[in-house]
């Protein structure tokens, strides 16, 4: 699992560069994002351009990370794949996160 912090203002902006989250990869991804986001304040945007599969326990790890950020900061998502955006449909995680199309969209949105 990859991941890339980029840091602007008091958003911080992780960027998954794995094409999966899935049972094999779910628990290194949770490591990372906590590492990544130990101590973090503000706004989070969870890049997923590049992944195009998120089984159960990637999604699991998805929602873990955000829960770990605690009330400190907030966690949007961007640029999910229709297969992927389809997975967070049918779980309703849509209602949980603040999802946009892309990057570009997220980080020009008002923080929640």
């Amino acid at each position: 699992m990859s991941l890339v912090a980029n840091k602007n203002g008091d958003t911080l902006v992780l960027s998954v560069e794995s094409t999966r989250i899935d049972s094999a990869s779910a628990i290194a991804f949770k490591d990372e994002m906590f590492n990544a986001t130990r101590g973090t304040q503000g706004r989070v945007i969870l890049d997923l351009t590049k992944v195009d599969f998120v089984d159960s326990s990637g999604l699991g790890a998805i929602v873990a990370s955000m829960k770990a950020l605690g009330d400190a900061a907030k966690m949007d998502i961007a640029g999910l794949s229709p297969v992927v955006e389809k997975v967070f449909r049918l779980t309703r995680m849509d209602s949980v996160f603040r999802i946009f199309p892309d990057l570009p969209s997220a980080q020009s949105a008002t923080p929640a």
